[in-house]
C-alpha cells in the first residue's frame, strides 16, 4: 500500500493531465462543456475515479459519458506517459452529482424561507385561543357566606367491616418480621 501523501499527489497529478487533454481537445463531437472536479487514487495506485461535471441538459450529459468512456484508452496512455509510476492506474468516469445536490439543497433552502414567512405571517395576527393572561389568579371570597349548607368537604370514610385501619408503613425495616 502506498503512502497517503503520495496517492493525494498522483491524484492531484492525474486531474491535471485528464483536465487538460480533454480542453486540447477530443476529437468527439459527442463531448460537451466537461469539468473534471475531482480524481480519487485507491492506496495501491492501481484504480483511479475520476469525477466530472457537464454543464448542459440530461441529454449532453449522457452524450459526455459516451464520449469519455470511448476515450478512456487514450487518456489512460497519456496518463501514462506524464506520471512517474511503475503502473498506469486504470481509469473510471464517474458522473459527479454536485450541481444536482446544490440545486435540491437551493429548493429546499427556498421553501423552507417561504415557510418560515407563512409561520411569522400567522404569528403576528395569531389570537389567544383562551384568556389573553392564562395564569391562574387567587380565588376572592365574600365575608358574607360564613354558613355551610351542610356541604362538609372532610367526610369520614367509614371501611367495609365498620372497623378502621391501622396505618402501614410505606418501608419496612431491614431484618423485620413483616418482611418475610
Amino acid at each position: 500500500m502506498a503512502d497517503p501523501a503520495r496517492a493525494r499527489k498522483m491524484a492531484d497529478r492525474i486531474k491535471v493531465i485528464v483536465a487538460k487533454r480533454i480542453e486540447r481537445g477530443l476529437r468527439d463531437p459527442r463531448l460537451g462543456f466537461v469539468t473534471i472536479t475531482d480524481v480519487k487514487v485507491t492506496g495501491d495506485l492501481q484504480h483511479a475515479s475520476v469525477f466530472y461535471t457537464v454543464y448542459g441538459s440530461a441529454e449532453e450529459r449522457a452524450d459526455s459519458a459516451t464520449a469519455l468512456k470511448a476515450a478512456t484508452g487514450m487518456l489512460r496512455s497519456e496518463v501514462g506517459k506524464n506520471i512517474t509510476a511503475r503502473l498506469t492506474p486504470s481509469l473510471e468516469f464517474i458522473a459527479d452529482a454536485i450541481p444536482e445536490n446544490a440545486a435540491l439543497i437551493d429548493d429546499l433552502l427556498r421553501e423552507a424561507r417561504e415557510r418560515d414567512t407563512q409561520v411569522e405571517e400567522q404569528a403576528r395576527t395569531a389570537k389567544y385561543a383562551g384568556d389573553e393572561d392564562p395564569y391562574v389568579k387567587a380565588r376572592e371570597y365574600d365575608d358574607g357566606d360564613d354558613e355551610d349548607e351542610g356541604d362538609d368537604e372532610e367526610d369520614d370514610e367509614v371501611q367495609p367491616g365498620g372497623g378502621q385501619h391501622a396505618e402501614v408503613p410505606a418501608e419496612v425495616p431491614a431484618g423485620s418480621d413483616l418482611q418475610k
